[in-house]
């Protein structure tokens, strides 16, 4: 992987911590953890984990890991 690549790549996973900010979890409406490892967002109240596909949070229950 050249280093151009995986500046993209860290682009696509990386989010924006101002999104983050505003951002909580729709079942409980508190606030996410960012879990860079897995690239999900981590709502504990809700024990879910909402992915993030292409820089875009999911924050749909139905597509979230249980934790």
């Amino acid at each position: 992987m050249t280093e151009h690549e995986s500046g993209a790549q860290d682009e696509k996973t990386r989010i924006d911590p101002r999104l983050l900010e505003i951002l909580v979890c729709p079942l409980t409406k508190a606030t996410l953890e960012y879990d860079p490892a897995r690239n999900e967002l981590i709502s504990h109240g809700a024990k879910l984990a909402y992915p993030i596909r292409d820089g875009i949070p999911i924050m749909l229950p139905e597509e979230a890991r249980n934790l």
